[in-house]
């Protein structure tokens, strides 16, 4: 499977340029989406499962026209929003059996296989029988995503799946994904948690103001921000003003005052050692120091 989109661009009524210029090639695999709220993810998410059209601009999903071929699009798309619902009076089963309908899976025998299957995959077979609405929050974005996985999709698209769940259910959820990801499957996780991408993303693209400012492998963001990420000692008096100074990443107390790590060119005036980043260092290191110089260049 491969999703080419050019020149994407999306302008609502009011005005509000949501996508600018959009080019991206995805491929088979897990192609996280990261960037801040008011990005622009959602409105790209909601324009390739086609709940939306784009102002200008193209998507082709291997050789059809997304545009053109809305119907046979939705044939192989699984989706789970960020605002997941569900109806109140279904069991577990029953809202999977609904779902598995819509899929396509017409026969009621490959329904209950490819149910039970689902089921026990994502966890939820012991409590098939509960009504969907009694589910733990966690337990409901696992219906989410096996409503979206049921009927064999090419094609996943996530949006923010983690938001409000404990770590354990995250790492689960992210451990869920990955596994699905090993198939002819293109799964596009659309998030603002940087730990979502890192653990399961082997190429990404970085959105800001509706801009795609990175794409590439989470790796070569975390190298930019090599030699820019630091840990710092700092009295309760050198705290405050390193947070006037620095971009924060994080604060721990300590007998002595605080460690501090953050993300700067340089640290002069304070007592500081450079550390090895991770994809969260990177992510605010780019932000903000790289997209500015980005900018720059094209004007």
């Amino acid at each position: 499977m491969k999703i080419s989109i050019q020149g994407l661009n999306k302008i609502y009524k009011n005005g509000n340029r949501a996508l600018r210029d959009i080019n991206l090639e995805i491929e088979n695999g897990m192609f996280g989406l990261l960037g801040p709220n008011g990005a622009g993810k959602s409105s790209l998410m909601r324009i390739l499962v086609t709940l939306m059209k784009p102002t200008t601009g193209s998507i082709r999903v291997n050789d059809l026209d997304l545009q053109k071929h809305r119907k046979d699009v939705r044939g192989f798309l699984g989706y789970l929003p960020q605002d997941f619902a569900f109806f109140s009076k279904l069991k577990t089963w029953e809202f999977l059996d609904y779902a598995a309908n819509l899929a396509g899976l017409r026969r009621r025998v490959e329904r209950k296989v490819a149910i039970e299957d689902m089921l026990e995959n994502v966890g939820l077979y012991e409590v098939r029988d509960r009504m969907a609405n009694k589910l733990s929050g966690g337990m409901k974005r696992r219906l989410g995503i096996a409503q979206a996985l049921i009927g064999d999709p090419k094609i996943v698209v996530v949006d923010e799946p983690t938001t409000g769940l404990d770590p354990d259910e995250r790492i689960r959820f992210r451990n869920l994904l990955s596994k699905m990801s090993q198939r002819d499957i293109i799964i596009i996780l659309s998030t603002h948690i940087v730990g979502d991408i890192s653990s399961t993303c082997s190429s990404m693209a970085l959105l800001n103001q509706g801009e795609v400012v990175y794409h590439g492998p989470p790796d070569q963001i975390i190298k930019e921000a090599e030699g820019n990420v630091w840990q710092i000692n700092a009295t309760n008096a050198e705290f405050e003003s390193i947070k006037e100074k620095f971009h924060v990443i994080s604060t721990i107390p300590d007998n002595d005052g605080w460690e501090v790590q953050v993300v700067a060119d340089k640290i002069d005036g304070f007592s500081g050692k450079p550390i090895t980043p991770n994809l969260e260092h990177g992510y605010v290191y780019f932000m903000e120091y790289k997209v500015d110089q980005l900018k720059s260049l094209t004007l």
